[in-house]
């Protein structure tokens, strides 16, 4: 046995977990970005606990397997640095996926810059398919051929090849592909493998990104192969399930690095004997929250970087507030993010010059402690961080809000709002993914991991009124440890787009759920490891005329009807038992499951370890504990900060921590917390931001429920409405980023309601109003 290694590169830092040959988990953390002393970090960790030298082979035979979690196709798609793309369409359409379906992300920009095309190039092909799949004009090969050749002497050698009802009748894009391959394009992607469902636009739209994206991976994982020999390579895709390196392709690469801290997320949980958890995942860029329920919950239909891709993704959502999300005041209002100051130069105490953050924030705080930061800072990439460049900022920084204000700040005051408005980004955030989705959040454990994840979970539990949170011995490097809990899967859709009361309707889904699972299990057959391989048979339903569709499992129509009644009743609070239920599509996921390891390490016996109120000292009023001196059952009680290699823990007031029986902290919830109250009608800038933030969150979840449930084309897909919070007078407080167009007449409407209807209104009534002049 030789050893593994699971690696999540992520923005700020890349984080590594070895498995040692004896079975020893040991840990180490990268910058991702430090040309002047490595060209990749992925490659340079390994060496490093190896025990090699920069830019020396690794020795044969002894590394047994690597996992990793990569961004570098999240990277080439946002910053367009993909494979120059050829985009062969059904004559006609060449500019379809331009116009898309209207959808307008900025929409108070007055110079309007559309994104950026993934594709350069366009071959229209002569030939036509129905909706119902029959061909009503026959593929022209030798027309298509020359346009196909066309392009490949102009350079073009990736291709997305897209036609009209491709996914109901392959034949011709089969048939394309081959006359590509022929060409001599060397990447080819073809809409009915890539995303075998109705719509030309996201399937056009997917299948472009695979083709753009797949080469620049393709390079990515020669030159790793190529720096670490023969060593067998998986990678972590978006939809949580690892995948050999040849068959990792671009459009299951957006969210890969994410994913594996998904799957930890909920494989410790449920080590730790929770069964629904919140994850929660800061690390150096941005912070990303999720949740488990039983089961990873997936999202078939993402927005990344502008480009639709419909693709299984575990739903993630992200907020621009990490540990290097940039401080500023803009006169009036706190601002953190959404910029960030990256790897390099990174956080002002980082030594390279670089903005206040939120890490200079808990540097200014006393909630990291320099001694026990990663010492991998300075010209020599081998300092603490430098909590005094952080406070001399800051003081420059109060300063300058006090002569704005009128008041007179402290550093530690200025840098507790900042840090106040950073925790409520991020509980917004949980909110969407948890409650907008109709889930009860005081439920579920909070499980606190990524470098910064600690630093804040006991204000984040309070703000969401959770009680419990769950710090891993390696939540610090969690991502990276979810690697190794991942299972190989592959996953199969087909669409079927019949009534779920059609005749025969239960013989066709299994019909077609037979032969996906035959088709994903054989390739999971054909991939390294052994044991049984299990398959998860899913079908998808929606309402007629609706765009949510909701998974539910195979079943008789009856039973399928009443699951997907009693998750849309969750999520929108409604039923419309009028209208049809349609089976859109079916899918299946085949897994292989890994050996998982034990528990990380079970934790010492108490009579090892001293006291934890002994501490290491005080560090901004807080004590200090080493995680390394914490026993089986120790408890550590609040104001205090845990520090150890990977990730510091802050131990709010009013939280005790308990070291549980398989090395786990659980933080709990000891008191009562602080009754809520009027906070006064004084301008703060701290609590403009905060309640800016707040009423921005409640109409953007209004507007996600309404194109949810709505049958409109105008509004669940060109989503051409305004949902926006208003005073009792009337006054606009907060709207959503929706149609701009509605505001000026919409706050107009409501003191219409107001006047005509004074002394009437109780709470719980809904107006509806259809008077352009009222």
């Amino acid at each position: 046995m030789g050893w593994e290694f699971w690696i999540d590169r992520g923005g700020t830092f890349t984080d590594v977990v070895a498995r040692t040959p004896d079975g020893e988990l040991r840990t180490h953390k990268l910058l991702s970005v430090d040309p002047d002393h490595y060209s990749d970090a992925a490659t340079e960790a390994v060496r490093r606990l190896l025990g090699v030298a920069t830019g020396d082979a690794v020795p044969d035979g002894d590394v047994d397997e690597v996992r990793m979690g990569t961004t570098v196709a999240t990277n080439a798609l946002l910053e367009r640095t993909g494979e120059p793309t050829l985009l062969v369409i059904t004559a006609g359409f060449a500019d379809a996926l331009r116009i898309g379906d209207q959808h307008r992300p900025s929409l108070f920009t007055l110079r309007i810059d559309l994104p950026e095309l993934l594709y350069g190039d366009v071959v229209e092909v002569r030939e036509r398919v129905d909706a119902d799949g029959r061909v009503l004009q026959p593929l022209d090969v030798e027309h298509a051929a020359a346009g196909l050749r066309s392009a490949h002497d102009r350079g073009l050698r990736a291709v997305a090849i897209v036609l009209m009802h491709g996914y109901l009748h392959p034949d011709h894009e089969r048939r394309l592909a081959e006359e590509a391959r022929r060409a001599g394009f060397t990447q080819v992607s073809v809409s009915h493998e890539v995303s075998p469902l109705p719509k030309l636009v996201p399937r056009g739209e997917t299948t472009v990104v695979d083709a753009y994206l797949s080469p620049v991976l393709d390079r990515y994982i020669a030159g790793v192969s190529g720096e670490l020999g023969d060593v067998p390579l998986a990678f972590m895709q978006s939809n949580g399930g690892l995948a050999d390196a040849a068959g990792f392709r671009g459009k299951d690469a957006i969210v890969s690095g994410p994913a594996g801290g998904v799957v930890g997320m909920a494989r410790v949980a449920e080590q730790a004997g929770f069964e629904q958890a919140i994850g929660f995942d800061m690390g150096g860029t941005s912070t990303d929250v999720s949740l488990f329920s039983g089961r990873f919950e997936r999202t078939f239909d993402s927005v990344v970087a502008g480009v639709r891709v419909r693709a299984p993704m575990l739903a993630v959502h992200t907020v621009a507030a990490g540990g290097g999300s940039v401080l500023q005041f803009d006169g009036a209002r706190y601002r953190v993010g959404p910029q960030s100051a990256g790897a390099d130069p990174g956080p002002a105490c980082y030594r390279r010059g670089g903005p206040l953050t939120v890490t200079d924030a808990n540097a200014v705080l006393g909630r990291i402690h320099p001694d026990h930061f990663p010492a991998v800072f300075g010209p020599s990439g081998n300092e603490p961080i430098d909590a005094g460049a952080s406070r001399r900022l800051f003081g420059e920084l109060a300063e300058e809000i006090g002569a704005a204000t009128g008041t007179s700040p402290d550093v530690e005051t200025v840098a507790a709002g900042f840090v106040e408005i950073a925790v409520e980004n991020m509980v917004n955030a949980i909110r969407r993914i948890s409650v907008q989705r109709g889930h009860d959040v005081t439920r579920c454990v909070l499980v606190s991991f990524g470098g910064a994840g600690g630093q804040h979970a006991c204000a984040v539990a309070d703000a969401l009124g959770i009680d419990t949170v769950l710090a891993h011995p390696l939540a610090g490097v969690l991502s990276a440890y979810g690697m190794g809990l991942a299972h190989r899967s592959a996953l199969r859709q087909r669409a079927v787009g019949l009534p779920l009361a059609a005749d025969r309707v239960s013989d066709i889904i299994a019909g077609a759920l037979d032969e996906l699972a035959a088709d994903a299990t054989a390739e999971l057959r054909r991939a390294p490891g052994s044991g049984d391989v299990s398959v998860e048979r899913r079908v998808h339903v929606r309402y007629d005329g609706t765009e949510t569709t909701l998974d539910v499992p195979e079943a008789s129509p009856a039973e399928m009807q009443g699951a997907f009644e009693q998750s849309y009743r969750r999520m929108f609070s409604f039923l419309s038992p009028d209208r049809a239920l349609v089976v859109e599509a079916v899918s299946v996921e085949a897994i292989l499951p890994t050996v998982l390891p034990p528990a990380c390490s079970a934790a010492r016996a108490a009579s090892a370890a001293r006291a934890a109120s002994d501490g290491d000292g005080q560090e901004g009023g807080r004590v200090v504990v080493r995680r390394d001196d914490l026993a089986q059952g120790d408890q550590v009680n609040g104001p205090a900060v845990i520090v150890e290699e990977t990730a510091t823990t802050v131990v709010d007031e009013g939280w005790q921590a308990r070291v549980s029986d398989i090395g786990d902290l659980v933080l709990r919830r000891m008191t009562s917390r602080a009754a809520r109250h009027a906070i006064g009608t004084e301008v703060d800038p701290v609590r403009l931001e905060i309640f800016a933030n707040r009423f921005m969150a409640i109409a953007e979840q209004m507007g996600t429920l309404l194109a949810g449930s709505a049958q409109s084309v105008n509004i669940k897909e060109r989503l051409d409405f305004s949902c926006a919070v208003f005073d009792p007078t009337g006054g606009l407080v907060a709207n959503a980023p929706h149609i701009p167009v509605h505001l000026g007449s919409m706050g107009e409407s409501v003191r219409h309601v107001l006047r005509a209807n004074e002394g009437r209104i109780q709470p719980g009534d809904v107006y509806v109003l259809n008077d352009p002049y009222r």
